[in-house]
């Protein structure tokens, strides 16, 4: 089989925030066509594509101002997450709004007249998010509620009078507020015992009913309403999965929403009239940006699979069938190359079993080099999605296993919560258990077992070659943390409190951290390892991969580093996403490939 190189993998568009247009004529996307995210107009009619937003910085949100064709935008400076706001006008110019870019502005919502935006910010201390309202035609800007704490903007009502208002007590536990604009009162409506999250969450016409997923009293997120003047809470529809992406149809009749069943999605639609439960057939992937057309006959999604790229797909709401609309993620050399993969269970030490998608070179002659790559969070979930470095290890010859180790979301609360402070090692031990479950795969070369992941999944990566040594060929870290302890001194202040839920606090949990940190055990490291980090990261500070590449490289221990001068906590220009891939290519071609020839600077 002849070999494809890496570039037509890296050259797949990346597509996300999808929206209608007021007036339904256009369908606007954020994609890297261009090599950086900009936003794009799908004209409907003629199926023309045009570019709007011609930034030197990436977008990272679009959003229509209510009855307008202008929009805000988000962007921040090269990855440092400090969103600024910006209004996109109709002509094409582009104003300003938030002008302090050292400070975090999350978008919240235009007001039902278009005069207004609403915005969260943490200007006031660096820790803290109050909410803010601003004039789009003045520009004025008005603090509405400050306390200190994580409050956000769901939406406006629709008198412009109110907001609704979520404030996130921890990652995993939120609470929902109605914030009085003329009174500057709020009134809480979510009151809960234990732990509780409310997502998705939309108005009905009269503004006196929500719809939303939640996990109140229950393992999963399922679809509820609350009745605002009584605070009456009711569920809709439950299930042994959770549900997300809720939308709803400017009728305020219809609900749509996706089940991820172990990590793919299903899609369902509600008739709210007749009570009626309704589901469509899409390939294996993720759906999200559900998004009802103003006529309220079709329902646009993005369907992103690991054999169908992300792009625009419209379910026709009388015949349920759903279509792909767009094709801008196709490249034909690609065209029936690309791979589905298997969802497995192994058991852990503890007999817990654990979910891991696996795939498998098409080709494979000889037995195989595995990759195990490892999501980060640790509160997300690795999903079936196209993953352009996945998929050109697979046309190279390596199997692929990418688990789903405990502390991921997706498989109720409690699961959830597995890994919580203390309980840190045992996700390794997942790791660990998942090497001896691929000894028994005949097909697998278990002397050239890579690991690979990033951010939180970078901390299990040097924990698992710190503390496991024996085990791996090669190592993998991209913005990884190297030691809790150091990580929780220096990561944002707005992130500190909500990282000490999940890891725990230096002051109760110092102790513990000293005892795990891949730093303290830097010399038990024995496989090579290759260290990518953006210098901008506000999340994981670059100086947890400089001293952990610091102490190997004192022991003259191969190790690869690998610093993004312009690229923060993930990678988000084109050309840094292909050279980072080409160099973890070449470092895993070195110690796990068929070849291993191919020098690697140190």
């Amino acid at each position: 089989m002849d070999e494809i190189s890496l570039d037509p993998y890296v050259q797949v568009r990346t597509m996300k925030s999808l929206e209608y247009e007021p007036n339904g004529k256009k369908i606007s996307f954020i994609s890297d066509i261009t090599g950086l995210p900009q936003v794009w107009d799908y004209y409907r009619e003629n199926r023309l594509l045009a570019q709007s937003s011609f930034t030197k910085e990436g977008i990272t949100f679009i959003k229509y101002v209510t009855g307008t064709s202008d929009r805000i935008i988000g962007m921040d400076v090269s990855g440092n997450e400090r969103e600024q706001l910006y209004l996109l006008k109709k002509n094409g110019e582009l104003i300003a709004l938030t002008n302090s870019p050292e400070h975090v502005h999350l978008y919240g919502g235009s007001s039902p007249d278009g005069k207004w935006i609403a915005w969260s910010s943490n200007r006031r201390n660096p820790a803290f998010f109050d909410i803010y309202i601003q004039n789009l035609e003045t520009l004025e800007i008005r603090l509405v509620f400050a306390q200190n704490g994580m409050f956000t903007v769901v939406t406006w009502f629709p008198d412009g009078k109110s907001l609704l208002v979520r404030k996130t007590n921890s990652p995993l536990d939120h609470d929902l507020g109605v914030l009085s604009l003329l009174t500057g009162s709020m009134d809480w409506i979510t009151e809960h015992s234990g732990e509780a999250s409310f997502k998705n969450i939309h108005l009905n016409k009269r503004g006196d009913q929500i719809f939303l997923l939640s996990n109140k009293d229950h393992e999963f997120f399922a679809l509820a309403c609350i009745h605002l003047p009584t605070k009456q809470f009711n569920w809709l529809a439950r299930g042994k999965w959770d549900f997300e992406g809720l939308a709803i149809n400017n009728e305020k009749n219809k609900l749509a929403f996706t089940i991820n069943e172990g990590g793919i999605s299903k899609g369902i639609l509600l008739n709210l009239d007749t009570c009626t439960l309704y589901t469509w057939e899409t390939p294996m992937g993720v759906m999200t940006n559900l998004k009802f057309s103003p006529t309220n006959k079709k329902l646009l999604f993005i369907l992103n699979g690991p054999a169908h790229p992300s792009d625009i797909w419209e379910l026709d709401l009388e015949s349920l069938n759903a279509k792909r609309l767009s094709y801008f993620s196709q490249i034909p050399i690609l065209e029936g190359k690309l791979i589905e993969p298997s969802l497995i269970f192994y058991r852990s030490f503890d007999n817990l079993q654990i979910p891991a998608f696996y795939y498998k070179p098409k080709h494979a002659a000889e037995k195989m080099p595995v990759v195990i790559f490892i999501h980060g969070g640790p509160e997300t979930q690795s999903r079936p999605v196209y993953n352009p470095l996945l998929q050109y290890f697979l046309n190279l010859g390596y199997a692929i296993i990418t688990p789903n180790i405990r502390g991921s979301t997706g498989y109720g609360k409690t699961y959830t919560h597995l890994d919580d402070v203390r309980k840190r090692m045992d996700a390794v031990k997942d790791l660990i258990s998942l090497v001896e479950w691929l000894k028994g795969d005949k097909d697998v070369d278990v002397e050239k077992i890579a690991v690979m992941g990033g951010s939180y999944g970078g901390f299990m990566v040097l924990s698992a070659i710190s503390h496991y040594p024996n085990l791996w060929a090669a190592a993998v870290d991209i913005v990884g943390i190297s030691s809790l302890r150091t990580f929780l001194k220096t990561t944002s202040p707005w992130r500190k409190e909500f990282r000490e839920y999940e890891y725990g606090t230096i002051e109760k949990d110092g102790d513990f951290f000293d005892q795990i940190d891949p730093l303290n055990y830097a010399d038990k490291i024995s496989s090579p390892l290759m260290v990518i980090h953006g210098v901008n990261d506000p999340r994981v500070p670059i100086e947890e991969s400089e001293q952990i590449v610091n102490k190997l490289k004192e022991r003259n221990h191969p190790v690869t580093f690998i610093r993004f001068e312009e690229e923060g906590h993930s990678l988000v220009k084109q050309k840094s996403k292909k050279y980072a891939y080409s160099k973890i290519a070449d470092f895993l071609e070195k110690y796990i490939g068929k070849n291993q020839f191919i020098n690697v600077d140190e």
